[in-house]
C-alpha cells in the first residue's frame, strides 16, 4: 500500500511516513532563485507534510524527493505541462507555502491543494477498533495525497513487484538518473524528472538488466509507457474504472493497481490486496492473528468500507506487527550478472 511497511527493510518507513524536521520554512535569505509562489490552507488540523507526501517517496534517496534541515519538502515530477520542481513548507500561521520552477510550475501550483490532501474527507472516517482510534487520534494532520499523475506512480510499484523493496527503491534511483533529466529550479537539490513515456518505452534491455530489473517488470513499463495517454486518463475515474483500465494492461494487476491509484487518485478505499506482509499485520493488530489472509483482512476491515486504505495505513502507523518467524526474503541485483 501507499506507504507499505516491508519489514526486511531498513530503508521502508512504517506507514509512509517521512520525516520532515520542524523548521520555520526558508527565511528570506535563504530562498533560491524566485520561482512562482503559492500558499494554501486546508480547514481543520494543519497538514502533516511528512504523512501526507510521505508515499510519493521511493527509499531516503530517491532522487525525485528531498527533505531539508529547513523543514521544506522538495519534489520534482513531469507535468502534462513539462517538467516541475515543487517545494513546499509550512508557515507559522499553519498554511503550506509552495514555489515552483520549470514549464510544469503552474501545473503543479493549481495541483496543490489535491496534492495536500483537499480532495480527502479525514471525517469519514469513523475508527471501530481501539488501535485504529489511538492511531487516528495521534494523527490528524494525516491527508491521502493525490497527484493526479498515473504513470508517475505506475512505474515505481511495477518495480516493487516480488522483489524487496530496497532491490526497486534501487532499480528506480538507477533508471532515473540514467534516463530521466535534472530536474529545473535550484540545482542545490540535485533533484531529476522521471523519463517521459516515450523514455521509459526506448529503454533497451541492456539498460533494464543494468538497473537490476528483469523481463518481466520492465515489459510491463513499456507496455504501460506505450499506453501512458489512456492510462493518464484514469486520474479522472472513480476507483472501479480506474483499476479496471490500469489491470487491463497484461502485468498490471489487483496489487499494483492498488497501489498506484493510492498516489494518483488519493483513493481513500484502495486497499492492497496479494500483498506479503499486510494481511498479517492487519490479522495481529486487529485480532492478534498473524495467519491472516487477504480473505481475513477484508472481513476485518470490511466496517471501514469507502476508507479501508486508510484504516491500513493507520495500522501500519501504529507499528503493531507480528513477531517475525518467515525465513527472509532472498535479496540479488541481476545487474551483477
Amino acid at each position: 500500500m501507499a506507504g507499505r511497511f516491508d519489514p526486511l527493510s531498513r530503508a521502508a518507513v512504517r506507514g509512509g511516513r517521512t520525516p520532515v524536521p520542524p523548521g520555520p520554512g526558508p527565511g528570506p535569505g535563504d530562498r533560491p532563485a524566485a520561482g512562482a509562489r503559492r500558499s494554501h490552507r486546508l480547514p481543520g488540523a494543519p497538514v502533516d507534510l511528512g504523512l501526507t507526501l510521505g508515499p510519493l517517496r521511493r527509499g531516503p534517496a530517491d532522487p525525485t524527493f528531498r527533505t531539508t534541515p529547513d523543514g521544506s519538502v522538495w519534489r520534482a515530477t513531469r507535468t502534462p505541462e513539462g517538467p516541475a520542481t515543487l517545494r513546499v513548507s509550512r508557515a507559522a500561521d499553519g498554511a503550506v507555502d509552495a514555489e515552483a520552477w520549470g514549464p510544469g510550475a503552474d501545473w503543479v501550483l493549481t495541483g496543490l491543494p489535491a496534492l495536500l490532501g483537499a480532495d480527502d474527507d479525514p471525517a469519514a472516517f469513523v475508527p471501530r477498533h481501539r488501535l485504529l482510534h489511538a492511531s487516528h487520534r495521534r494523527r490528524p494532520g494525516l491527508r491521502l495525497t493525490r497527484t493526479g499523475l498515473v504513470l508517475e506512480s505506475l512505474v515505481p510499484v511495477v518495480l516493487e513487484q516480488k522483489v524487496t523493496s530496497d532491490e526497486a527503491y534501487r532499480s528506480w534511483r538507477r533508471l532515473v538518473r540514467r534516463y530521466g533529466e535534472p530536474a529545473p529550479g535550484p540545482q542545490e537539490q540535485e533533484l531529476y524528472v522521471m523519463p517521459d513515456a516515450r523514455a521509459w518505452a526506448l529503454i533497451p534491455s541492456w539498460g533494464w538488466h543494468q538497473a537490476g530489473v528483469d523481463a518481466k517488470r520492465s515489459s510491463t513499463i513499456i507496455r504501460a509507457a506505450r499506453a501512458a495517454a489512456r492510462l493518464e486518463e484514469a486520474a479522472a475515474m472513480d476507483l472501479p474504472r480506474a483499476a479496471a483500465r490500469l489491470e487491463a494492461v497484461p502485468g498490471i494487476g489487483p496489487w499494483t493497481s492498488a497501489e498506484t491509484l493510492q498516489r494518483s487518485n488519493g483513493a481513500a478505499d484502495a486497499l492492497t490486496t496479494g500483498d506479503l506482509h499486510l494481511p498479517g499485520i492487519v490479522g495481529y493488530a486487529l485480532t492478534g492473528e498473524r495467519d491472516a489472509d487477504d480473505g481475513r483482512m477484508l472481513e476485518l476491515l470490511a466496517p471501514y468500507a469507502g476508507q479501508r486504505h486508510r484504516a491500513a495505513r493507520l495500522i501500519l502507523l501504529a507499528g503493531r506487527t507480528p513477531p517475525r518467524r518467515a525465513p527472509r526474503m532472498y535479496r540479488s541485483d541481476i545487474a551483477r550478472f
